[in-house]
C-alpha cells in the first residue's frame, strides 16, 4: 500500500512557458517569413473583456499583410531574439529548472511549402537551446504555438487543406532529428481545443474561403491529430527516449445549476473539450463526436491511413489552467457558449480565479487518462506598476500562484502523476489574446508599453522573490 505523498516530488519541473512569437520580435530577421501572429492588432479603445483575435477574412488578411501605420505588437515581441542570453540568465537566477518556448515556424520554413529548410533559423535555435541547457534548465519545446506561415492560409487554406499535413511534418522532422539528443520533451501542438476563441491563429483558416466554417475547423484539426500521430510515430522510432506530449486548454465548466438538464448539458459540452485529447491519447475518435457532428450538421471526412495515424498516441497529457466557466441547457440550444461564475473574482479581462477548479481538472483527467501530466501554462496577467524606485508590488500576483500552488500540492496528494508546472510568461510578453504589453504576467518586469515604447530594461517585481523561495524550497515555503 503506497502512502499519500507529503508534497511534491523531488524531481518536479518547475518551469516557465513563453510562445516565440509572443517574446522573439525580429519578425523580418535572418530569413523569417511572416505568420499569422505577426498579423494580430492591437487596437486599445476595444473593452478588457472582448479582445480576442478569432476569424479573419483574407482581404482583413492582405491589409494587415501590407500595412504600414497599424500596431502589430508580435512583431517586435520583447526583442529576446536578441536579448535571450541575458533574459534567461535571470530565469535562472529565479530558480526555474525547465523552460517551455515554441519553433517559429516561420523562421525555419518562411512559407510553409518550402522543401528546404532555412539554416539561419535553425541556428538561432541551436544557439537558444544551447543556452537553455547551458543555465540549468530543461527545454520544452513546442512545435505549432499560433505560428502558421500567412502564405498557408492565403495559398492554401491553412489546416483546412490536406496538404499542410505534409508541409507541418517535414517541418517536424527536420526540428526532431536535429534537436533529439538536447530536447527530451515536446509538445506538437499548442492547446488544440482552441477552435473559438483562437480559431484564426490556431488553424489559418479565413472565414471567407471555406462555406461551412464549423465544419471546416473540425476538418481542420482532424489534420493536425493525423499530423500529430505521424509526428509521434516518427519521434518514437527515432529516439525512444522523447516524450512527446498533448495539450489542452483547460477549464471544465460548471453546471449553472442543479437542474439535471443543466448538468447533462454541461456532460456534453465538457466530453467535446476531451474529444481532443481523448483521441491523442486513445486514439481513435469517441462515440459522442460523431453523435455531436451528426446533430450539428458536421462534415469531417477521414483518408485512407487516417485511422492508423491516431493510433499512436502521446507519452503525457498537458494543459494551461487559467479559469472556469459555467454553462446550462439554454447555452447549449442558442449555442451561446460558457459564461462568467459571477461567484468568483476576476481579473480585469474577466479571468475568473478558481484555485480549487485546477485540483478539479486535474484529478478529472488523471482519473481519466491515467498518465503523467505537466501543467504547461498557468498564470494571470494584470497592469502593474512601476514604482520611481524601480520597485514592482504584485502582491495580488502571489496570492494567485500561492493558492494555486496549494491546489497542486493537494491533487498530488489524491494521487494525481504531476511532473511539472510551467508558469505562463515569467517575464512579461506580449499577450496571445488581445496583443497588449500591459496586461502582465510575469515575475520579471519588461519596461515596454502596448506600441513597444519603454526602456527594455528588465526588472524584478516583488513576485520574482517570491517564486524563488518557492522554487528552491519545492513548493513549501509559500509564506
Amino acid at each position: 500500500m503506497n502512502p499519500i505523498p507529503k508534497g511534491f516530488p523531488a524531481d518536479f519541473l518547475w518551469g516557465g512557458a513563453v510562445a516565440a512569437n509572443q517574446l522573439e520580435g525580429a519578425y523580418n530577421v535572418g530569413g523569417k517569413g511572416l505568420s499569422v501572429a505577426d498579423i494580430n492588432e492591437y487596437v486599445n479603445d476595444i473593452p478588457l473583456d472582448k479582445k480576442t483575435n478569432t476569424e479573419l477574412t483574407t482581404d482583413y488578411i492582405r491589409e494587415a499583410m501590407l500595412s504600414t501605420d497599424r500596431v502589430f505588437p508580435k512583431r517586435w515581441g520583447i526583442d529576446f531574439y536578441h536579448t535571450y542570453k541575458e533574459d534567461l540568465k535571470l530565469l535562472k537566477e529565479l530558480g526555474l529548472k525547465t523552460f517551455r518556448t515554441s519553433i517559429s515556424w516561420t523562421r525555419i520554413f518562411p512559407n510553409g511549402d518550402e522543401e528546404q529548410p532555412n539554416e539561419e533559423g535553425l541556428k538561432f535555435y541551436d544557439n537558444l537551446i544551447d543556452e537553455i541547457i547551458a543555465n540549468g534548465m530543461e527545454p520544452m519545446l513546442t512545435l505549432s504555438h499560433y505560428e502558421m506561415p500567412l502564405h498557408l492560409t492565403t495559398a492554401y487554406k491553412g489546416w483546412y487543406s490536406r496538404e499542410v499535413i505534409d508541409f507541418f511534418v517535414r517541418f517536424s522532422k527536420i526540428i526532431l532529428d536535429r534537436y533529439q539528443h538536447k530536447v527530451k520533451y515536446w509538445i506538437i501542438i499548442n492547446q488544440i481545443n482552441l477552435i473559438v476563441h483562437e480559431s484564426f491563429n490556431h488553424l489559418g483558416i479565413a472565414e471567407d474561403v471555406v462555406d461551412d466554417l464549423e465544419s471546416a475547423k473540425y476538418q481542420g484539426v482532424h489534420h493536425e491529430m493525423v499530423a500529430c500521430g505521424l509526428i509521434t510515430k516518427y519521434a518514437h522510432e527515432l529516439n525512444p527516449d522523447l516524450q512527446i506530449g498533448m495539450m489542452l486548454c483547460g477549464g471544465p465548466a460548471y453546471p449553472a445549476t442543479c437542474r439535471p438538464e443543466d448538468i447533462f448539458a454541461t456532460v456534453r459540452r465538457n466530453q467535446m473539450e476531451y474529444f481532443f485529447s481523448d483521441v491523442l491519447l486513445r486514439g481513435y475518435y469517441p462515440g459522442y463526436a460523431f453523435r455531436y457532428f451528426a446533430d450539428n450538421n458536421i462534415s469531417v471526412k477521414f483518408e485512407e491511413g487516417d485511422e492508423e495515424a491516431l493510433r499512436h498516441t502521446a507519452d503525457f497529457m498537458s494543459f494551461s489552467y487559467y479559469y472556469t466557466r459555467i454553462f446550462d441547457e439554454a447555452s447549449m440550444k442558442n449555442k451561446s457558449g460558457t459564461y462568467r461564475n459571477a461567484e468568483l473574482p476576476a481579473n480585469p479581462w474577466g479571468w475568473t480565479i478558481d484555485p480549487i477548479g485546477l485540483r478539479t481538472l486535474l484529478n478529472l483527467f488523471y482519473d481519466r487518462y491515467q498518465c503523467p501530466i505537466y501543467i504547461t501554462e498557468n498564470g494571470i496577467g494584470y497592469h502593474d506598476t512601476l514604482e520611481d524606485d524601480d520597485s514592482i508590488h504584485d502582491a495580488y500576483r502571489v496570492d494567485y500562484f500561492r493558492a494555486h500552488i496549494e491546489q497542486m500540492k493537494e491533487a498530488i496528494k489524491d494521487g494525481v502523476d504531476l511532473r511539472g508546472y510551467y508558469a505562463w510568461g515569467p517575464i512579461d510578453i506580449i499577450s496571445c489574446s488581445s496583443s497588449e504589453m500591459s496586461k502582465r504576467y510575469g515575475f520579471i518586469y519588461v519596461d515596454q508599453d502596448d506600441y513597444g515604447k519603454g526602456t527594455k530594461r528588465r526588472l524584478r517585481k516583488d513576485s520574482f522573490y517570491w517564486m524563488q523561495k518557492a522554487i528552491a524550497t519545492n513548493g513549501e515555503n509559500l509564506d
